[in-house]
């Protein structure tokens, strides 16, 4: 089992993934400061001053209060939407180029060759010449 382990990881697309995740974290970061640094103090100035993050509904009072943080929600959603929307442009940029290098590189498309019935024909034209009777000897 070890042994197995051992391939799969040492296969290329492990390691793609790996640094896939890596980098997706800390594109996460990125985005989450371009939300909360940026987008979030716009939206807020545009509805009034409110720090979005701070958006709550309260239950009850005392130590037995729930809250429900739906700015921390909201916030989040517009974090999927960034990285959903550079995620949906990233793979359409790859599509792009692998469209572009599949044409690139088509191989050249060589002659088509004879079909076997046709190599089978010149095979018997050929034996049907090479076995024509021989002339006749001539008398002199």
């Amino acid at each position: 089992m070890l042994k197995e382990f051992r391939e799969f990881i040492a296969r290329g697309n492990v390691m793609d993934l790996a640094v896939g995740i890596i980098i997706g974290a800390a594109f996460t970061s990125i985005v989450n400061s371009i939300v909360d640094d940026l987008i979030n103090p716009i939206i807020g100035f545009i509805v009034g001053g409110i720090d979005f993050s701070d958006l709550a509904f309260r239950f009850g009072e005392g130590e037995h209060v729930a809250t429900l943080r739906y700015g921390a929600f909201i916030t989040a959603v517009i974090n999927f939407l960034i990285i959903a929307w550079v995620v949906f442009l990233l793979v359409k940029g790859v599509n792009r180029v692998r469209a572009m290098v599949d044409t690139s590189e088509k191989p050249q498309e060589t002659p088509a060759g004879p079909t076997q019935e046709e190599v089978l024909i010149e095979i018997r034209d050929i034996l049907r010449d090479r076995a024509a009777p021989l002339p006749p000897p001539s008398a002199g």
